[in-house]
């Protein structure tokens, strides 16, 4: 799955700088982006020099010492290993209002060539928890996690319990994700099988917030066999396979 999303990302980054001479790209963090962030520095032929990032979360109150920082995350697997352009971060210990300010007025500068993303146990996009805002235009939130969200957390290890995972994050909202050129959504494991079923056969709905990729013409959901698990047999085999 990494290398699959990887390499057309790659693709899709010199495209656009070939055509535009730079690229922007949004970068997501958790389980879901190990293998995606692992593949894609290693591609051959990006100018990364030519590209933008963008951070899609972070936790409000999490500092780059504490081991779920998605700041630490990023600069760990992905933006110190290769020589961008800029990175535009969202500091979780930064004042939170401003931090969503500044990275709005960074972002509005931009149209985003690729965004990486995933989606959680619960459906949501970023942190877009359910019932998510599918009509602001702003494109970062400060917004509050459900408590499905949070033991998520928990559950992948990023922290020891329920009540360490902070109850507020920043967050790109779904209609900024939504702007992207291309998006490449992607969903390993079986706990999130109910989550991919709901994505794609329930009626698109602010309490599913990955349904609205399904309205994305150059949207692509790539799962595994275990999460997959729950889709009806006609939806699974309309599925592309790739080795």
């Amino acid at each position: 799955m990494g290398r699959y999303v990887a390499e057309h990302a790659a693709a899709d980054l010199k495209a656009a700088i070939a055509q535009q001479g730079k690229a922007s790209l949004i970068v997501a963090t958790g389980a879901s982006q190990f293998e995606v962030l692992s593949q894609l520095i290693e591609q051959p032929g990006v100018d990364w020099t030519r590209v933008d990032g963008f951070h899609l979360d972070e936790y409000i109150g999490i500092g780059r010492d504490h081991p779920a920082s998605f700041c630490r995350y990023l600069q760990e697997r992905f933006v110190d290993r290769v020589p961008l352009a800029s990175f535009h971060y969202l500091d979780g210990q930064a004042d939170a209002e401003q931090t969503v300010q500044d990275a709005s007025e960074q972002i509005s500068k931009v149209t985003v060539d690729v965004a990486l993303v995933g989606i959680g146990e619960n459906g949501h996009l970023a942190f877009n928890d359910p019932p998510a805002d599918f009509q602001t235009e702003k494109p970062y939130l400060i917004v509050t996690l459900d408590e499905p969200c949070r033991l998520q957390q928990v559950g992948e290890g990023w922290f020891d319990s329920l009540s360490d995972v902070p109850t507020h994050a920043i967050s790109m909202s779904v209609r900024q994700i939504m702007k992207s050129k291309k998006i490449y959504c992607s969903v390993p494991d079986e706990r999130k099988a109910d989550a991919v079923r709901a994505t794609l056969c329930d009626p698109v709905d602010p309490k599913i917030p990955a349904s609205i990729l399904r309205q994305h013409d150059q949207a692509t959901l790539i799962v595994d066999d275990a999460a997959a698990s729950a889709l009806p047999a006609d939806v699974r085999d309309a599925l592309e396979h790739f080795q």
